[in-house]
């Protein structure tokens, strides 16, 4: 039994496995329509959320599941005091595999040790997302055509950002990836994701606080949102939160080929004018987001199609 809890869970070749199941579910929907008959997919999010739960549903009832679950900790048994040990336990007797999303970074795992279904890391606190990675990378590679030899701008938070620091671990395999971190200096991205991931690995990194100097050398620009519930003080948050805000002068210099990215919500961090630019890739990779959720519900209940 396979749960998922973080992207590097996954080797290149799985990742490229459920790209490809993906883009077929894109290709082929009706083959796809009844692979799930049967099947019960529980979403226990005791953290509010809107894509990615809604995303994992229709990824469910479009491959014939059903669903059950919860969209808020006041709303299960946690109120009680429920333990997530004891919810999981609970749970994995009524469906087949389950999508959880808790403020607690590690709680997944501790529900992946005590499950009898497969568990999906649907985001855990600050720490990891790496269903949201998938997402991205299957935009990256349904607009790019590729992962190598791709220069990546990730911007805005990079501290507390865990969607970054999931699509840093799985871009860095992949041969001839350069990152440009460009963050101000509070929100840069952890030292142990340098020190343990893209220096072992050699990938080269750039570290700055100028957006548009850069813009002009960017195949791929990952846009984030100053998550203002990741901080302990409102003062801080109200500094920062408008450090990086892209607007269409800021893309006059940029390829383009150059593709959008941001894993949503946002709040003003890209202009709404940008949205009719067709390198706008952010509204795409939600709807992407639901056919690499497809791919990964059948890898996990090991069905084939």
């Amino acid at each position: 039994m396979r749960s998922l809890i973080d992207i590097m869970d996954l080797t290149v070749e799985e990742i490229d496995g459920l790209v490809s199941t993906a883009k077929d579910i894109m290709e082929n929907p009706a083959k796809y329509a009844e692979a799930c008959k049967g099947k019960k997919l529980a979403t226990l999010f005791f953290e509010p959320s809107t894509r990615t739960r809604l995303s994992f549903e229709a990824a469910m009832y479009e491959l014939g599941g059903h669903v059950l679950g919860f969209s808020s900790a006041d709303s299960s048994s946690a109120s009680k005091g429920e333990s997530v040990a004891d919810t999981v336990r609970m749970v994995s007797c009524y469906a087949d595999i389950i999508a959880m999303r808790h403020p607690k970074e590690g709680a997944p795992r501790v529900a992946m040790m005590k499950s009898g279904v497969p568990i999906i890391n649907a985001g855990d606190g600050g720490h990891n997302h790496p269903t949201q990675t998938l997402a991205d990378l299957l935009t990256i590679h349904q607009e790019k055509g590729r992962f190598e030899n791709l220069t990546i701008g990730m911007c805005g938070d990079l501290k507390f950002g865990r969607t970054v620091h999931s699509l840093l671990c799985a871009m860095s395999r992949y041969p001839g990836v350069k990152f440009v971190l460009i963050s101000p200096a509070e929100l840069k991205v952890p030292d142990y994701l340098i020190q343990d991931v893209l220096i072992p690995a050699g990938v080269e990194y750039v570290e700055t606080t100028d957006l548009e100097a850069v813009m002009p050398e960017l195949d791929v620009l990952y846009m984030t949102r100053v998550q203002q519930e990741r901080f302990f003080n409102e003062a801080d948050y109200l500094r920062l939160r408008d450090s990086y805000i892209l607007n269409p002068p800021k893309l006059v210099e940029a390829k383009k080929d150059l593709i959008i990215l941001h894993p949503l919500p946002r709040v003003n961090e890209i202009a709404v004018a940008v949205d009719d630019d067709p390198r706008a890739c952010y509204f795409k990779q939600a709807l992407y987001a639901k056919y690499i959720r497809m791919a990964l519900i059948l890898k996990l209940l090991e069905i084939e199609v």
